[in-house]
């Protein structure tokens, strides 16, 4: 699903993006401080789900939803108990969060969505599911200041772990992701890549020569570690 978040709070920005990193298949397109720039951007892209706070200067959650023709799901994210009875008056409104928000709670509120997501017809359903397994065995999906980019898994020849951050290495471009290595490592095809040392995963395809404890792809020597030995050496039918 893709989301958007709505949030005049930049701290409750950056929480809900955060637990939403944590939801498989869940995608932060934008986030926008306030309703205003949300209508602009919904009046030229589609989205499933928006994450919205009710209050907010100048314009209200619920003032927002008024202005939507054909809203999409909507969980209410606010500080403020006293509009749960209101909020629901709204078919869009799929659940109403109260602020802390706890990631058990962020995920039952997701489950509700899915629901909704689940009823549509079932020829459309097998169309998306098609849809979604095609482009899964081919690409991967990273945020980038709040822009979802595809990436071929073909293209890919390198990833390194860089602190808190990890950098992709593609034939054409690199790009810098905020994530870790386990996180993108299960979201890549086993056949094509392994992790041979703590900081960095390859596409085995790409290796051009072997020395030692160490592998060159591109122009690039990559360390490979004495426990992730074996299993490189078997993947490439070297044992």
């Amino acid at each position: 699903m893709n989301c958007i978040i709505i949030d005049d709070e930049e701290t409750a920005r950056v929480i809900i993006e955060q637990l939403c990193d944590q939801v498989e298949n869940l995608y932060v397109i934008e986030s926008f401080p306030n309703a205003i720039q949300a209508i602009k951007f919904l009046n030229k892209n589609d989205i499933d789900l928006i994450f919205l706070d009710i209050h907010m200067p100048d314009f209200t959650g619920f003032d927002f939803i008024q202005t939507l023709k054909n809203p999409p799901k909507i969980i209410l994210t606010t500080s403020d108990k006293n509009f749960a009875l209101e909020a629901f008056e709204y078919d869009c409104i799929v659940d109403y969060v109260v602020k802390p928000i706890t990631l058990t709670r962020f995920t039952k509120s997701i489950e509700k969505v899915k629901v909704f997501v689940n009823t549509k017809p079932v020829v459309k359903q097998r169309e998306i599911t098609a849809s979604e397994n095609t482009i899964s065995d081919t690409d991967l999906y990273v945020n980038i200041d709040r822009r979802l980019i595809k990436i071929n898994f073909l293209s890919i020849a390198i990833i390194e772990a860089k602190g808190d951050y990890i950098q992709i290495k593609t034939d054409t471009k690199n790009y810098t992701v905020h994530s870790t290595l386990k996180k993108i490592q299960e979201k890549l095809p086993d056949h094509l890549f392994l992790k041979v040392h703590r900081s960095y995963i390859i596409n085995t395809k790409k290796i051009i020569d072997i020395e030692d404890n160490s592998v060159l792809i591109g122009k690039d020597v990559i360390p490979v570690s004495r426990s992730n030995r074996p299993e490189l050496m078997k993947r490439l039918n070297l044992l």
